[in-house]
């Protein structure tokens, strides 16, 4: 079995001036809002639309089990925007946030899967603010693009 990385991608930016593709590709991965995330598996597909069409308007990278933890006991919410509990968690079939975390960064299952889970989380601006300005990559000194494993600093500052 090829092991699969999850990513954590989340939108910085709004709907003005966004192409009918960068449009479409936001709506294919639930990103309706600025600081709306979402988990997705990474694969050349996901990797392909992340890299060539919404570059400019979102920031992603490999989410850890700690901040995945943090982000589901946090942001994670049921349907009706109910917080995530330990008895819904045993309804799914979990015994902890950390078995749920174990299993979606493994790949047996996604929240799209999970009965009654939003598949979205909704953050908050980060305390502190930016680094940089959303409008230029991450190797340019803004915010947008790739980060890789240092997108678990920004999910902190934003939870």
């Amino acid at each position: 079995m090829i092991e699969m990385t999850l990513l954590f991608v989340l939108r910085l930016r709004g709907s003005p001036d966004r192409t009918p593709e960068q449009e479409k590709a936001l709506e294919l991965l639930r990103l309706h809002k600025t600081y709306h995330a979402t988990l997705v598996q990474d694969t050349p597909s996901i990797r392909g639309m992340l890299t060539q069409t919404l570059s400019t308007v979102v920031t992603w990278g490999e989410i850890d089990k700690e901040t995945l933890v943090q982000l589901l006991q946090k942001r994670g919410r049921m349907t009706g925007n109910k917080k995530i509990t330990e008895e819904d968690l045993k309804k799914l079939g979990y015994n902890s946030f950390d078995e749920l975390a174990d299993a979606l960064l493994a790949g047996k299952v996604t929240l799209d899967q999970l009965p009654g889970v939003k598949p979205v989380f909704r953050l908050r601006p980060p305390s502190g603010g930016f680094r940089g300005t959303i409008r230029k990559n991450v190797k340019a000194g803004g915010e947008a693009g790739y980060r890789g494993p240092k997108i678990n600093e920004l999910i902190r500052k934003m939870l």
